[in-house]
C-alpha cells in the first residue's frame, strides 16, 4: 500500500450549519398561490394571501437573523 492510502483526513475546519425544520416555505408558497388565484376569483382571497405572505416572510427573516447571530464570530 502506498503512503497516500494510509493518510488520515485532516480535521474539519468548521461545523456545517443546517437550519431547523420549518413550515414557513410551504406557508409562503400557499400564500403566493392564494394571491394568484385570488386575482381571478375574489379580492378577499388575494387579501388573505397577501397578509399570510407578509406574516410568514417577517417570521422567516427573524428566524434567519437569529440563526446567523448564533454562528461563531470567526464564521464569515
Amino acid at each position: 500500500m502506498s503512503d497516500l492510502e494510509h493518510r488520515e483526513a485532516p480535521p474539519a475546519g468548521e461545523e456545517i450549519h443546517l437550519p431547523g425544520p420549518t413550515l414557513l416555505p410551504l406557508l409562503s408558497a400557499i400564500s403566493i398561490t392564494m394571491i394568484v388565484v385570488g386575482t381571478t376569483v375574489t379580492f378577499f382571497l388575494t387579501a388573505a394571501g397577501l397578509i399570510l405572505f407578509v406574516v410568514t416572510t417577517v417570521i422567516w427573516i427573524k428566524d434567519t437573523r437569529r440563526d446567523v447571530e448564533a454562528l461563531p464570530e470567526e464564521h464569515s
